[in-house]
């Protein structure tokens, strides 16, 4: 059996181009010229207004938690982790994870910042939200 780590599937075109910036650590999302709306993630056509192929955009990469839970897992598994939606303030939701902190300790309204971890979308709590 070969190694366990998932291998990218090759994808034409914007979905491409979308996870060979995650792989160079950029977040991008999508901004439709023609409605003003974010997209994420990234499609072809605007879902707002049927446009062709929005723009791909770095966002200012700070949101604020929408919803969380926690995901229990024994130790020996890896812990405890919690799975959250942050909503950008572009409007557009994702679902990632709040990192570095204990995943009880992630609340609805905090407020995050953007990075790119191994092609991964995860978020810090801004300073002023992190708690002694």
């Amino acid at each position: 059996m070969s190694s366990t780590s998932p291998t990218p599937i090759a994808q034409p075109g914007l979905q491409q181009r979308h996870l060979a910036a995650l792989a160079e650590g950029r977040f991008l999302i999508q901004h439709c010229g023609a409605c003003g709306k974010h997209v994420y993630y990234p499609r072809v056509l605007c879902p707002h207004c049927g446009a062709d192929e929005p723009a791909l955009v770095a966002p200012r990469g700070t949101g604020t938690v929408y919803a969380v839970t926690t995901v229990r897992r024994k130790p020996e598994a890896g812990g405890d982790y919690n799975v959250s939606v942050i909503e950008l303030d572009e409007g557009v939701r994702l679902m990632s994870r709040v990192a570095g902190v204990p995943p009880g300790d992630v609340r609805i309204g905090q407020r995050v910042r953007a990075r790119v971890v191994d092609a991964l979308v995860v978020f810090d709590l801004i300073a002023a939200e992190v708690r002694a």
